[in-house]
Order: C-alpha cells, then structure tokens, then sequence
C-alpha cells in the first residue's frame, strides 16, 4: 500500500512532468499554478503546497529537464571509450533531439535562453547554470579528445565548444520553426565536416 509521503512524491512528480510538457510546447513562461492543476485535475492550493510558488514550479521545470538530457545524451555516452568516440556520441543524441518530431524533446535551455535573456531573476539564473554545465562538459570531452591524440593539439577548444552549440541551436530552429525535414542528414553532414577539420592525423577514422 502507497504511504502518503510516497503519494505526495508521486503527486509531485506528476505537477513536473505536466508543467515540463507545457514548457516544452510553449516556453517557461507558460507556466501556471492553475493550467497545470487543471491538467492534473488538482485544485491549485493542492499544486501550490507540493510545488510553492509559480517561480519556484519554473526552477523544477529546469532541474527536471537537466536531468532528462542527462540521462538521454549524456549517460549513454560515457560508456564509449574517453576522447573522439564519446564526444562524437554525445553530439549524434544531442542532433538527433534537435531534429526529432517529439515536441517534449525542446530545448529548454535553448528557448529560455531567448525568452530570458533581457530577464533577471532565480529563473535566468537557473537557466545559464544549466547552459554553462552543459558547455564545460563539452569542452572537457574535447580536451580529453586532444589528450587521446584523436583532436589537432592545437584546436581551439572554445571555438570548437561554441560551434557545436550554435550547430545545435540553428538545427533546431530550422526543424521546428521551417518545419524543414531534412536538417537532421544537415546537421550531421556538418558536424562530420567540423570533426574532419579538427582531427589530428593519427585520429581514428
């Protein structure tokens, strides 16, 4: 028999799933106490006591999604060996959501960054915490692609980072906002034509 703690985490994990849905579909600032108790079919006081506040509902939005895209793209990842076969995975998932049909795969941290970058607050705070991580890792996968020799010694790291995520962040928009089917085999053709420029010649093929 479920204990109320155990209902009360179920319950909560409903509100961030149906919150994260909405967010995905219409941006963090979509978000309410009232549209996500309606969904739910929960009276808001019964949102607002597990969740609080609209702000502090925005915040478990993000974590949640980190989380997702941690476990989709990332932890996969890391059981192929360290240097270019795991950077190269990384970037295959993260292309792949970019360019899939499943609107719950947005971009957060992407449409935020748009939606909050005149802002300031917690949320935004949130956000470029979130953006950050996600960059260090990706440059700590290409510097350890350079200690394996599979990277040129002398690629800039911080140009070769920022590529990846502009490459990510105008696939997705060519995907969902053009509506255009074939950017996926794009994105890809030009991810290969950024690893053939920065492989060193004793990179494996």
């Amino acid at each position: 028999m479920e204990t109320r703690s155990e209902r009360a985490e179920t319950t909560l994990a409903a509100i961030v799933d149906a919150a994260l849905a909405m967010a995905a579909d219409a941006g963090l600032e979509s978000l309410s106490i009232g549209e996500v108790a309606k969904r739910l079919g929960l009276s808001k006081s019964g949102v607002f006591s597990r969740i609080g506040s609209r702000e502090q509902l925005q915040l478990a939005v993000i974590l949640e999604y980190d989380r997702r895209f941690q476990q989709a793209v990332f932890l996969p990842a890391m059981r192929e060996p360290r240097g270019l076969p795991r950077l190269d995975a990384i970037m295959r998932r993260w292309l792949a959501r970019a360019t899939g049909t499943d609107r719950a795969l947005s971009c957060i941290y992407t449409a935020g960054a748009f939606e909050y970058d005149d802002r300031e607050g917690a949320v935004r705070d949130q956000l470029l915490d979130g953006v950050m991580r996600l960059r260090a890792a990706l440059r700590r996968c290409v510097l350890q692609a350079i200690e394996a020799g599979h990277l040129r010694a002398d690629l800039d790291v911080e140009q070769f980072v920022f590529e990846m995520d502009a490459l990510y962040a105008g696939l997705m928009r060519d995907a969902r906002f053009l509506r255009d089917t074939g950017m996926h085999e794009r994105g890809v053709k030009a991810w290969e034509r950024m690893l053939a420029s920065a492989k060193s010649a004793a990179s494996p093929s």
